[in-house]
């Protein structure tokens, strides 16, 4: 038989495998996305504005626009120049974020890889013999010589028909997880940009407190120094003097932690933006170079379970199990194999196309008797689906939970700086006032160095007032999903 022949007949195999599967079925569920929550809003009431603190960095108001969307970017409405060039350097230098890109490759490669079971295997092969045969027995070739060359081109397909869809369950399996490490980047972008974000307020806070622990050191060593005259004018006592230089100590004592926090603080950034603690960052961060954003997009409850990456990864969590439903309950049925081989056999090249030979064989297999092995897979893989439905909504839940946090944090925060503020004045007045009265000796030592400790307290309680306003906002952005479909970058992969 020619070669020609054997490969119609390799057509013919081919063909009939493509209509095999064509009228297999798949088994297992179909997937159905879950419904979003029929849930009007994150918490029984909105505040519409939050209270102000005019003249004070991050006192202004904070109003919500309930189904805005967020932008991509939505680090740039602080309007800080440096947490705008720190974040984008992250995000480019991050390798916690570059190894979320190579894991959504191997993911997506692995997803190609099964497809590539839906079609036949060939291979081809070659073979050349030089031998001879004895001559005491017959002769290998039809010439009768003891030596010959034997050269032999053969072709070879397989095929696993896909029958009852374990292939297809397969692929839609690996092609949820795909998906997943695909989100799974996405919470890595937005967790590392609300990490920065953070980062860069709480070294801010620190600066804050720090100035506010020198002008306390300031004040306290110039009440030192009058305490001293006086006590040298006999109009104090020695007891005030040792009380208020260990006042000064106490204060000063503060500063060290707050220098190490910072310091420790300026590691992290350069952590997360992919440098060494020994290089130098340009960029420093004050509460008063920040600015609170004065609106608040707010999504819809609807739209949050399409907005939060974990949330769509607990989703595609969801997929992959229910396919795998499928493949647990398809490796219970028959299945199908073909084979076939075709090629040519000479002792002579010019012989190779004319003398073809061929075979074609198939084959079914179907578990007989396996101790149930395969049934408690089946039962496993749908206690997996369960347990991957209830996960889901585990993070819807806590989802929703974060978002309602986060606004009455905003709330809050508004309110408590607002009562920070007015704190801070009253204890500088009432400083100010005693610190005039104990001078013309209308008040003790005593009572001045209460108001001394009272206005620190207020003073620091303030700073960190301020600082919880910023971080609360950024906060709001992440639990929103922090509109990563508003990037390129990211909307695309």
């Amino acid at each position: 038989m020619s070669l020609f022949l054997a490969t119609q007949r390799f057509r013919l195999v081919v063909v009939s495998a493509a209509l095999l599967l064509s009228v297999g079925c798949v088994v297992g569920p179909n997937y159905k996305q879950p419904p979003a929550p029929q849930v009007p809003s994150y918490m029984p009431e909105h505040p519409a504005t939050t209270n102000s603190t005019p003249n004070l960095p991050g006192g202004e108001a904070q109003s919500f626009a309930v189904g805005r969307d967020i932008p991509g970017d939505w680090w740039t409405l602080f309007h800080s120049k440096p947490l705008n060039d720190l974040i984008e350097r992250a995000l480019k230098a991050n390798p916690d974020l570059k190894s979320a890109q190579a894991a959504l490759l191997v993911a997506r490669e692995n997803t190609l890889a099964q497809r590539g079971y839906y079609y036949p295997n060939v291979s081809a092969g070659l073979s050349a013999t030089r031998g001879k045969s004895s001559a005491d027995l017959s002769p290998v070739t039809f010439s009768g010589d003891l030596a010959y060359s034997l050269y032999t081109p053969q072709v070879s397909v397989s095929f696993v028909p896909d029958v009852f869809g374990l292939n297809r369950r397969t692929v839609e399996s690996l092609k949820a997880q795909e998906e997943q490490a695909r989100f799974a980047l996405v919470a890595t972008h937005i967790t590392l940009s609300s990490n920065i974000a953070a980062a860069a307020i709480q070294e801010a806070s620190f600066r804050g407190q720090i100035d506010a622990t020198q002008e306390l050191i300031t004040i306290n060593t110039k009440m030192l120094e009058t305490l001293r005259g006086q006590y040298a004018r006999g109009y104090a006592s020695e007891l005030d003097v040792a009380a208020q230089e260990s006042q000064l100590a106490q204060v000063v004592a503060t500063l060290p932690p707050l220098l190490k926090q910072l310091a420790q603080q300026r590691d992290l950034l350069a952590e997360l933006s992919g440098g060494f603690p020994n290089q130098e960052m340009p960029e420093t961060f004050e509460l008063s170079k920040m600015q609170l954003p004065a609106e608040l997009p707010l999504s819809l409850p609807s739209h949050l379970v399409e907005q939060r990456p974990d949330i769509r990864q607990a989703e595609e969590n969801l997929h992959s199990a229910s396919a795998l439903v499928g493949v647990a309950r398809a490796n219970r049925l028959p299945s199908f194999s073909l084979t076939a081989d075709a090629g040519s056999m000479a002792v002579i090249l010019g012989h190779l196309f004319t003398a073809g030979f061929w075979d074609v064989a198939s084959g079914v297999t179907q578990p007989v008797f396996d101790g149930k092995t395969l049934l408690h897979r089946e039962r496993a893989a749908r206690a997996a689906y369960t347990q991957a439905e209830e996960q889901y909504r585990s993070t819807v839940l806590t989802a929703f939970q974060n978002v309602a946090d986060s606004l009455h944090a905003i709330k809050q925060d508004a309110d408590a700086l607002k009562y920070a503020f007015a704190a801070t004045k009253a204890a500088s007045v009432t400083l100010e006032l005693t610190k005039k009265q104990f001078d013309v000796g209308y008040s003790n030592y005593l009572a001045l160095l209460s108001a001394e400790q009272s206005y620190q307290q207020a003073l620091l309680s303030q700073v960190q007032a301020q600082s919880n306003r910023y971080a609360d906002t950024a906060a709001l952005f992440q639990a929103l999903g922090g509109g990563w479909w508003n990037r390129a970058d990211l909307a695309k992969n």
